[in-house]
């Protein structure tokens, strides 16, 4: 038997109990189409028997398993692919060679869920976006000052320091405004107790 992608340029011998696609299939929860579209895609490869059948290591469950998972994390396909050239073939990938993938999925991961909380946390409220159409816009964002700091859902995909940079801005205006009325009635005070 030999496997029929080139992945990492070595074609490799089988170790331990194979599985046919459909016994793959049962276990992984996928079709067999879709475990044939993965194949396809490079993201596994199965051995051919003589009789051209393919034969996947027991190792290929965690590797689909992978692949589902990284998809539903919304990682493309060649992002997937990308990954899963760095695993052996032949042989079931060991703890550290899961760490190296999971160090390169780390970072994207840290940050996909640092977006998913800011959502969660500001979507009720101004997001940046220019639609001034909340109460909470007018404070946030007045006049669409996000829009000097790139298009879009500022806050959400933003930097959190654009966002305090229109807060200060925010801020001064709302002090120097505060001082203006102040400053006005001060005046006004004054005035009036001139003329008692």
């Amino acid at each position: 038997m030999a496997r029929t992608s080139g992945q990492n340029g070595a074609a490799a011998k089988p170790t331990g109990r194979m599985l046919g696609i459909g016994d793959l299939a049962a276990r992984t929860g996928l079709s067999v189409s879709a475990i044939r579209f993965y194949e396809d895609k490079g993201l596994v490869a199965p051995l051919r028997t003589s009789g051209n059948q393919r034969r996947f290591l027991r190792a290929d469950i965690r590797r689909l398993s992978f692949i589902q998972i990284a998809q539903q994390l919304g990682f493309s396909i060649a992002e997937i692919r990308q990954q899963l050239e760095k695993l052996p073939l032949g042989r079931a990938p060991t703890r550290k060679d899961w760490a190296r993938i999971s160090a390169g999925f780390r970072d994207i991961l840290d940050s996909r869920i640092a977006l998913m909380q800011k959502t969660r946390e500001r979507l009720d409220g101004c997001i940046g976006c220019g639609c001034l159409s909340l109460d909470t816009c007018a404070l946030y964002n007045p006049d669409d000052r996000a829009h000097r700091f790139g298009t879009g859902p500022r806050w959400l995909i933003g930097a959190d320091s654009e966002r305090d940079a229109v807060r200060s801005v925010r801020d001064t205006d709302q002090y120097r405004d505060e001082n203006h009325e102040e400053n006005r009635d001060a005046h006004q005070d004054a005035h009036q107790n001139v003329e008692a």
